[in-house]
Order: C-alpha cells, then structure tokens, then sequence
C-alpha cells in the first residue's frame, strides 16, 4: 500500500486566497488537513514557513513548502493530474495566466484597496475603472459556462474567490454597487454555474460574516 501523502493548507477563512486553494484541492479530490490561521496573530508555523511574507497561504505536500497562491495552483495542476486546471493549449494557458494577474493586482487595487482610502467622489471613480477592467473577464465569458469552458479551471478558481467571493462583500458593506446583472449577464451567469459546483460552494465563506470582515479590512487600510 502507498503512503500516504502529507497535504497540509494554512489559510483563513475569509481570505480568497487561501479559498480558492481550497477549491483546487477539492476539485482535484486531494484529502488535506486545514490548519485556520488568524489575521492579527499569526503562528509560529505559519512565521517560520512563510518567513519573507508572513502570509496565507501555505501548502505544506510532503515536507516541501509551497507559497503563493497562483504559484500553488500551478503546482497542484502538475502535481495531481486528474481534472487539470490550465489549459492545455499554450495560447489559452498564457491568456488564463494573464487574466488572473489582472484579478489579483489591478481589480483588487481599484476594487477594494483604492476603494477603502478613497472618499464618496473617488469610490465612485474607482468603481467605474473597476467595471473596465471587469469587462476584460465579461468578454472572455461568452459563449462558455466557465473560463475553462464547460469545466472550472485556473481563472475560474482565481477570478470566482476573489470577485464575486469576496470583492462583492465588500462593496455590499459601503453601500456600492459595482456590477450589475444588466451590464455583467455573462459574469452574472457565470456566477451562478459557479456556486452549482460543489468543490466552489463549499469554500465560499457565509455572507454575513464576511461582509464584516471585509468592513474590518477595509478599516485597516485606511487606518495604516
């Protein structure tokens, strides 16, 4: 009988990051233990695995540490086989790794950490570049039932626990509505065939919750 291998995530609950790990692992069938970390005090595990970044996550697979989170994705879809998550063509591959920096660099900055410093005027702005750059995903939606097409994949895992998972709450927490259904149909039903898969809805955090969180996070920002 094979051993059995060590998969082990540090993550938090509210953090999109570590959620959409979580997705992958699940999607893939990987059994892994889940250690919750908490934000303002952070374990000795997690300090000295992640000792340049101090952050979530971290997947530990058999003594070896692997962080950040696109880089993880990228090591789960090598790693373990089945249900791949990248495309299979280099075209399509480059283009889901091109679209998933844009989600966690330019849409997260004009979406949430922008947002939280900026007054009522600027917020405003800052939602209308946001829904440019989300129209980048929009077109990239039509015609498909997910960005890897009839499946869940890379883009996916990365555009899902971020926008609509996360970025939402915290625009539901200042009152802002950034996208709607009439402007964002092919987001807005690709949201819905997102929360139909189990592996996803099972790692979305609750509702409520995690508004406050984000009104909490967006309170550090301007308090920093």
């Amino acid at each position: 009988m094979a051993e059995k291998e060590e998969v082990k995530l540090l993550g938090i609950w509210a953090s999109p990051f570590s959620r959409r790990i979580e997705m992958a692992l699940k999607l893939k069938g990987i059994p892994y233990d889940y250690v919750e970390e908490i934000l303002e005090h952070k374990s000795p595990l997690l300090l000295a695995l992640n000792p340049i970044h101090k952050k979530v996550p971290v997947l530990v697979h058999n003594g070896k540490t692997i962080l950040e989170s696109q880089v993880i994705l990228e090591y789960i879809d090598e790693t373990w086989k089945q249900n791949p998550l990248l495309p299979q063509d280099p075209y399509e591959r480059s283009k889901a790794r091109f679209l998933a920096k844009l989600v966690d660099e330019q849409i997260i900055t004009a979406g949430f950490v922008s947002m939280a410093r900026a007054d009522e005027k600027g917020r405003e702005a800052l939602a209308e570049q946001t829904r440019e750059l989300i129209m980048n995903l929009e077109k990239e939606l039509v015609g498909k039932d997910f960005f890897g097409g009839k499946s869940v994949g890379f883009l996916d895992l990365v555009a899902g626990s971020m926008i609509p998972f996360c970025l939402e709450r915290g625009w539901e927490g200042i009152g802002l509505k950034v996208i709607t259904e009439e402007k964002f149909p092919e987001y807005s039903r690709w949201v819905k065939n997102l929360e139909k898969v189990e592996a996803v809805k099972d790692c979305i955090p609750p509702r409520e919750k995690h508004v406050e969180h984000m009104n909490y996070m967006g309170e550090r920002i301007r308090s920093a």
